[in-house]
């Protein structure tokens, strides 16, 4: 187990309750990303955590597949769907560069609070790219902390000794360069919180 996994293995159990903290920006980011949603859609939840954002948005689509890096995470999100008796979600402890997962199979993938903790955001987006249909839409929130110095030298201290993963300090426009360097087009760009510079980007593959 890597540090990162062992990281968000033992935040699980917490992982809601802090999270729902800012409960309105998750449910933005749910409206938004319904918007761009068929029912036809087969979606990749790339980093879906405890399942808040694929539970609520399976009624929308055909079927998601939901991977995480943390297995105390995917049955906590499992968990929850059963409860709620939600049966077009598949969750998996797995990476995305499982070679089970097709190239190709996806309309839409998610990647929501994912892009500034990956060690190599090039390869997954290049990975994102090949998994995705022809014309399929990356859907993406990321705290671009670059935009905050204090808050980046927290998170880059913090990450330094182990507090939390370490964290990239994107800035807006080196978010959106990185996405388009993928083979993207983007679709829709918007700051979704002020406080954390919270960006709401969707890409179309180009």
């Amino acid at each position: 187990m890597n540090k990162s996994e062992h990281f968000w293995d033992k935040t699980a159990s917490k992982y809601d309750q802090v999270e729902m903290k800012d409960e309105q920006t998750y449910l933005n980011i749910i409206q938004r990303t319904q918007k761009h949603l068929k029912l036809s859609d087969i979606v990749l939840d790339f980093g879906c955590g405890t399942g808040l954002i694929s539970n609520e948005i399976a009624q929308y689509v055909k079927e998601i597949h939901a991977i995480d890096i943390s297995s105390n995470m995917i049955e906590i999100a499992d968990k929850k769907a059963k409860e709620r008796n939600i049966a077009n979600i598949s969750y998996a402890h797995s990476t995305i560069f499982d070679e089970r997962v097709k190239k190709g199979s996806f309309d839409v993938i998610l990647v929501i609070h994912v892009l500034h903790l990956l060690e190599d955001e090039h390869i997954v987006l290049q990975r994102i790219n090949e998994l995705l249909k022809p014309g399929g839409l990356l859907i993406s929130a990321t705290p671009c902390v670059g935009e905050k110095i204090f808050l980046r030298n927290l998170l880059f201290f913090a990450g330094r000794v182990g507090l939390v993963p370490t964290i990239k300090s994107f800035k807006v426009r080196n978010l959106v360069d990185t996405i388009e360097k993928g083979n993207f087009s983007i679709v829709e760009s918007d700051c979704l919180k002020k406080s954390s510079q919270e960006y709401f980007i969707v890409a179309r593959k180009n």
